[in-house]
């Protein structure tokens, strides 16, 4: 066992726990309070505290250059619905354990029976998403409609952070695990058994690819391609649209047709190629709604 730094201690015994302090109560308030109400408080701290961090200047350069029609006061307007998108997002997180789909007027469910043929067809599944509008609801309906899928998830730096985001997922069933050889081996033992898998794939993975992304090669991780290839088996995208306030539009779309030229290294890049091609049109219609501060691209 490593010996403790100072700079650890301090970190461990008393940064993490002030966050905590901090971040909790004001969790159990947003828990309390009706959902549009939570909803319309995350969009004012969105607004409010977002545009004056750091990140917002990442999420600039990256939409001027997607964008480099657009003008100043366009793109400012893109990212103010972006801090409103994640910051009701916020609101809405302590909802999800209680927060029903399916005949909710606040959700709109597109494509019901590509979920009932997953479920039915007696073969492991892959569901892929991107960090569009709630998320969050992409995996929470699966569970409803009787796909309970294993996610793949970045631990927060905070275990004490980590603890309270797993516990407002906790009744999404299905495992929530950690990112790296755990993920990988939980997704493996996942497919042998005939199970489902749901992965967010717009995000920068330095041991992936680069594939174009508006224009610009990106890093992008190859895993669901091979494991569709692998397993032969339905590939299906899924997302979440913001329609208005806490509204939404749940959108599952028919498997993809999978390459099979016989050659798998160039049908894992072309699938790869075909699901991030995807995720950009996902973006295209709804820029405001994306996460722009990612480090999507290497510069």
């Amino acid at each position: 066992m490593s010996e403790m730094t100072p700079r650890s201690w301090s970190t461990r015994w008393i940064r993490h726990p002030l966050e905590a302090a901090a971040i909790i109560p004001f969790y159990v308030l947003l828990a309390a309070m009706p959902l549009d109400r939570a909803s319309a408080v995350g969009s004012w701290i969105g607004r409010t505290l977002g545009p004056r961090l750091g990140a917002t200047r990442r999420a600039r350069r990256h939409l001027e250059r997607a964008y480099p029609q657009k003008s100043v006061a366009e793109i400012d307007a893109l990212i103010d619905g972006m801090w409103d998108n994640l910051g009701r997002l916020l609101g809405e997180y302590p909802h999800l354990p209680s927060l029903g789909l399916l005949n909710n007027p606040h959700v709109d469910i597109v494509g019901l029976e590509h979920v009932a043929a997953a479920r039915e067809d007696g073969s492991p599944g892959i569901f892929f998403s991107a960090h569009i509008g709630n998320w969050e609801l992409v995996s929470l309906a699966a569970t409803q409609l009787g796909v309970p899928l294993t996610r793949i998830y970045r631990a927060a730096n905070n275990p004490l952070i980590d603890k309270l985001i797993r516990w407002g997922r906790r009744n999404i069933e299905g495992e929530l695990v950690n990112k790296g050889r755990e993920g990988a081996a939980a997704i493996l033992e996942t497919m042998r058994a005939g199970g489902h898998i749901g992965l967010l794939i717009d995000q920068k993975l330095n041991e992936g690819i680069p594939v174009d992304f508006f224009g610009r090669p990106a890093m992008t991780g190859t895993a669901l391609a091979a494991f569709a290839m692998r397993y032969r088996c339905p590939v299906i995208p899924a997302r979440v649209i913001r329609l208005e306030g806490c509204r939404f539009r749940i959108i599952i779309e028919p498997p993809l047709e999978l390459p099979n030229t016989g050659d798998r290294k160039a049908d894992i890049e072309a699938l790869t190629v075909t699901c991030t091609a995807i995720v950009e049109g996902w973006v295209r219609e709804h820029p405001e709604q994306w996460l722009w501060m990612h480090r999507r691209w290497r510069d």
